[in-house]
């Protein structure tokens, strides 16, 4: 069993080491709109962390644990392809990685929803 609450908190951890170091470490090194892009990626990541905290937290009896699997994936691949994708563009200049992170989105979205429709029938 994945433990969600664990995941999430490494997530966040990460995001908030990869924020300090896109804003010392890349600030004289990229344009003000990759910045942004970067930072889009870590508050995205930040938001999905905690959510994976919740899923932990809603998996110990209140939706059922295919659920919080579900979601929980969704969340975590969501994260690797959107924020993942948003960081290497950044640090890479890849252009085509921006293909990739719709894919990222669909996911959040995906997750958001098994959530949502999980609360309505416990």
């Amino acid at each position: 069993m994945m433990t969600w609450v664990f995941i999430g908190c490494l997530l966040a951890f990460l995001a908030v080491a990869l924020g300090a170091f896109g804003a010392h470490a890349l600030r004289s090194r990229r344009s003000p709109e990759q910045l942004a892009v970067f930072q889009t990626g870590v508050q995205y990541q930040v938001l999905h962390a905690l959510a994976l905290i919740l899923v932990g937290v809603l998996e110990r009896g209140v939706i059922p644990d295919s659920v919080a699997t579900a979601a929980g994936w969704l969340f975590l691949v969501g994260t690797v392809l959107f924020s993942g994708s948003l960081y290497l563009l950044v640090l890479t200049g890849m252009r085509r990685l921006g293909a990739i992170t719709p894919f990222g989105g669909l996911c959040f979205l995906a997750g958001w929803l098994v959530l949502a429709i999980a609360t309505l029938h416990p």
